[in-house]
């Protein structure tokens, strides 16, 4: 006799192997990617070869200028600063004093809110460590056609290696119910 998973000819419990196993063939690279990236991005903080560390100051009111700001970038050779078109970003965070100088370059420059002094200079990867992990460093279309599949292949494997987990309990409850 036939189990209900075999009915028109289909092996329910052999397919969703199937699946799972190629499923995180597929995914295997990319996957490791996410992974490894997003495992760094989660310590960046902590960990300065991926994000400087914040240098605080006690000057919590902006009082430097434009003008301050982008001289003190083209005064450090590493970031490669001519002109604002240089500079991706500046991040002020007057609760801690400090202005960042994020170049084009991936170089950090911390700047006092109040005196304009150079705090720190530094090699920052936590941005391309993010572009890697969302895939948008290879081309907006990687990100759009192979991580967004993989990520949806991935909820596919979790729900296959669910199943799976379930199935043997299920499979025993079903043997026990059948013995009564």
């Amino acid at each position: 006799m036939a189990s209900k998973e075999e009915k028109g000819g289909i092996n329910y419990r052999i397919l969703n192997r199937k699946l799972h196993r190629w499923g995180s063939a597929a995914v295997a690279l990319p996957f490791l990617l996410v992974l490894v990236t997003g495992l760094l991005l989660q310590v960046k903080k902590q960990v300065t070869w991926v994000q400087p560390a914040e240098i605080r100051t006690e000057n919590k009111t902006p009082q430097v200028t434009m003008e301050q700001v982008i001289s003190v970038a083209r005064s450090v050779p590493e970031a490669k600063v001519v002109d604002w078109s240089d500079i991706d970003r500046l991040d002020v965070r007057p609760s801690k004093g400090l202005l960042k100088v994020i170049t084009n370059s991936r170089w950090e420059l911390q700047v006092d809110l109040k005196t304009g002094a150079l705090l720190q200079s530094t090699y920052r990867r936590s941005d391309l460590i993010e572009s890697l992990h969302d895939g948008s460093w290879f081309h907006d279309n990687v990100k759009l056609f192979v991580f967004l599949p993989v990520a949806v292949i991935v909820l596919g494997l979790w729900g296959t290696g669910l199943y799976l987990f379930v199935l043997p309990y299920l499979t025993r409850r079903r043997r026990e119910m059948a013995g009564r």
